[in-house]
């Protein structure tokens, strides 16, 4: 029973729509505790990580893309990232053991230990079923704001090069849940160049090219700082909020890596 009552736990705005429909096939899988669901549902609450949860309204969870707790928002971008981290996985046709290490400590750190192997079990399920990253990803963009919907990607593309071989379809799924979850091409390809070093990354990360002008770097990293600062994800709890500030560090590094190559004060 412990499996499905962590799901419940984690239900929020995903509760609906594509992410709701891959929900609801892992709910259907455990015959002998769906009606332990249905009656924590019925009463509104659930058990997450050991805490009390409120369960969602069904009928007005679609309905609300802004307004939903500190506690939803965390939970609901768990559950995104399982759903995607899915799709990344499989994108090589193997899923990799320091793929789902990446996930593991995501899940350990943010949730703790006790959640781990429910959050994994959640994650062999979805890897057994053919995710829709378009319809997905819709969903995410409609009630994630941009800021932590960048964060997520950063995450993802953590996942995609944890086996340390990252292949041309792996960065083509990402470049498609990016897309999927409408972040800009520039940010796609800023945050997937944090993790490829090379002689033009630094203008990557800053999403320019290197013929940009001095005055278009400072814009540039303006911009950067802007959408992917760490209050924009505070939300989510203090270590995805630290994971934001590597990412921003990163922004910083690149401006400051391109300063001492142009010679700009």
């Amino acid at each position: 029973m412990g499996s499905l009552k962590w799901i419940v736990g984690f239900l929020g705005w995903v509760s609906g729509g594509p992410i709701g429909a891959l929900l609801g096939f892992l709910l259907g899988t455990v015959v002998d505790s769906s009606l332990d669901v249905i009656r924590q549902l019925n009463s509104g609450q659930a058990q997450a990580g050991g805490q009390a949860y409120s369960g969602p309204d069904w009928q007005q969870t679609t309905a609300r893309p802004r307004g939903y707790t500190a506690t939803e928002q965390r939970n609901s971008f768990l559950m995104s990232l399982l759903v995607l981290s899915s799709a990344v996985i499989k994108a090589d046709g193997h899923v990799h053991q320091h793929e789902l290490d990446v996930v593991r400590e995501f899940v350990r750190r943010n949730f703790g230990e006790s959640a781990v192997d429910e959050a994994l079990r959640i994650l062999d399920g979805l890897n057994r079923q053919q995710v829709n990253i378009y319809e997905v990803g819709a969903q995410i963009a409609t009630y994630m704001n941009y800021s932590q919907r960048l964060q997520l990607f950063h995450y993802l593309t953590q996942i995609a090069i944890a086996d340390e071989d990252f292949a041309k379809s792996e960065k083509e799924v990402l470049e498609a849940v990016g897309a999927a979850i409408r972040l800009n091409a520039s940010d796609i390809s800023s945050v997937i160049a944090m993790f490829y070093k090379d002689s033009e990354s630094a203008y990557a990360v800053l999403g320019i090219p290197p013929s940009a002008t001095d005055d278009e770097v400072k814009s540039a990293y303006r911009r950067m700082a802007m959408k992917n600062h760490p209050d924009k994800v505070a939300t989510l709890g203090p270590d995805v909020q630290k994971a934001a500030e590597e990412k921003f560090r990163q922004i910083q590094q690149a401006y400051e890596t391109i300063k001492k190559q142009r010679g700009i004060n």
